[in-house]
């Protein structure tokens, strides 16, 4: 299996022919037609479950197209397994890493070949190496264990190890998802000037249309498995790309605000607590969340955001500190949040919020089933109650499923977020902890989930919304903190945010 040479053939295209996928009577791709021209920086867009993935698949040799033929550099290939995309020089960066943590960044890249000797000759291979990244436009610490870069290094690393497999066409699926504002510009930016070069050509699975307008040459955009626009970045704006990816632009509710007066609800204060790892800690000096605001918590993934919201949630014990809510004493035991009227949204809701095997009506009476209309206990379960319950909720807040019997594990990922935020929205609520509440979701449900988070909010809802997309923080956000190596480093009012520094911040470069 051949590596990286400067002295190859360029870039190549890849372009899709009438390609259907089908699985039993479900048709997930549906005669799709897409022309990916050498030596470009084409962007995929489309909601969950358009199809992307199924065309990518197809074009890797994961699945077998039902119909419809693949070429590439204008020659007909037959894709029957990832070993033949590899063949054909197609290599895909995929969204999480795939990097062997406890090796450096050479045995990273020697041990990805096909050919890789049983005893590796390391000081031949280092001057391989060597030669190869004296070629690229950025670099990685070689002899850096993985698992001490930096998310950026290690995106660069991933994108580096495709290369030195000799792979011309690069497919990457969200690369910039774990990546501060600035390291995915600055990948984003190498990775554009290998495209301009010729030496490579790329399509990018992304929903982020602030990284399409700056890099990206075309964009295709797929809806319900067909192929429903694209063309010329520049002859594209945002709002055509929406509409296209969505039959309609979404609708988006009054993001003004109530005019409340803010007081403060709960408060860290010198809060510690040990990290997953057990080998840090968790240090939150002084944070304050006040009724009627959004309190946005800011950070690249494993900077302690998601210790936070298992502090707050009672899961995590605190080594010191305390946690006050209305001045009083909290541990977040669900007798004192039930009294302090606080709700929770925590990231992967089915796993982490629901009980999958039970009903999307038992699912949503966990805040009522034991609750008497006076706000006492009852002991017995009012089935009439639980099912006008969910009769409501589902209605209000547009929960797609066949039944309120059927098991919740059965409904898509933002029906199931949009089923526990609006458990977690019935009744009087003085706070909302939130986490990652878009993960995954599509447009339209995204947009669903901001609107009823600003709605709770200008009702006087206070809500720290923990997320790791900055997009996300800035457009809901009306103070925003900084987290790096579990500790607060920064905060800003959203008046005054600047992207930058945010940025700069999440890097731990403040």
């Amino acid at each position: 299996m051949s590596r990286y040479d400067p002295t190859e053939a360029g870039a190549i295209s890849v372009e899709a022919l009438h390609m259907t996928m089908r699985f039993g009577d479900f048709t997930a791709l549906d005669n799709v037609s897409m022309t990916i021209r050498a030596g470009t920086f084409h962007a995929l867009l489309g909601e969950n479950g358009a199809g992307k993935s199924t065309l990518v698949k197809c074009i890797m040799g994961f699945y077998h197209a039902t119909e419809g033929e693949l070429l590439v550099d204008g020659r007909q290939a037959v894709m029957t397994d990832p070993k033949m995309a590899q063949t054909l020089r197609l290599g895909m960066v995929y969204q999480h890493f795939t990097l062997v943590p406890s090796l450096t960044a050479a045995e990273n890249l020697v041990i990805s070949r096909a050919d890789t000797p049983a005893v590796i000759d390391w000081r031949s291979e280092r001057r391989r190496l060597d030669a190869f990244m004296a070629g690229m436009p950025f670099s990685v610490p070689l002899d850096q264990p993985v698992s001490r870069l930096a998310a950026g290094e290690k995106q660069k690393l991933e994108i580096l190890k495709q290369l030195y497999l000799g792979n011309r066409f690069l497919i990457l699926d969200e690369p910039t998802s774990v990546l501060t504002p600035g390291e995915a510009d600055e990948v984003l930016s190498h990775v554009r000037a290998l495209t301009t070069a010729s030496e490579i050509t790329v399509l990018m699975i992304t929903h982020k249309f602030r990284e399409v307008s700056a890099f990206a040459d075309e964009v295709s955009i797929l809806r319900r498995g067909k192929y429903v626009g694209g063309g010329k970045v520049g002859e594209m704006s945002v709002e055509e790309m929406s509409r296209a990816m969505m039959g309609e632009a979404p609708v988006v509710s009054d993001r003004g605000r109530a005019t409340t007066v803010k007081k403060p609800l709960l408060e860290l204060r010198g809060v510690t607590a040990k990290d997953r790892t057990g080998l840090h800690n968790i240090e939150i000096d002084d944070v304050t969340l006040n009724s009627g605001e959004i309190l946005g918590i800011a950070g690249v993934s494993g900077n302690g955001q998601m210790e936070l919201m298992e502090i707050l949630t009672g899961q995590r014990r605190l080594t010191g500190g305390e946690i006050r809510v209305n001045g009083a004493s909290y541990s977040a035991t669900r007798r004192e949040a039930r009294a302090h009227q606080i709700r929770y949204l925590p990231e992967e809701p089915l796993r982490n919020a629901c009980a999958p095997r039970m009903s999307v009506a038992e699912n949503l009476a966990f805040r009522m089933f034991d609750a008497s209309a006076d706000g006492g206990t009852i002991f017995w379960k009012n089935a009439g109650a639980i099912a006008r319950n969910a009769d409501d909720l589902i209605a209000g807040f547009n929960v797609k499923t066949t039944s309120p019997a059927a098991r919740i594990a059965a409904l898509s990922g933002g029906n199931v977020q949009r089923a526990v935020l609006g458990r977690e929205l019935t009744g009087a609520v003085k706070a909302l902890i939130v986490s990652n509440p878009c993960f995954g979701l599509d447009f339209a449900a995204v947009s669903s989930i901001r609107d009823r988070l600003i709605e709770a909010r200008n009702n006087g809802t206070a809500i720290l919304l923990i997320s790791e997309d900055l997009d996300e923080i800035l457009e809901l956000s009306d103070r925003v903190l900084v987290m790096s190596e579990g500790r607060v480093t920064f905060e800003t009012p959203i008046e005054t945010a600047d992207i930058a520094e945010i940025g700069q911040h999440m890097a731990g470069h403040g």
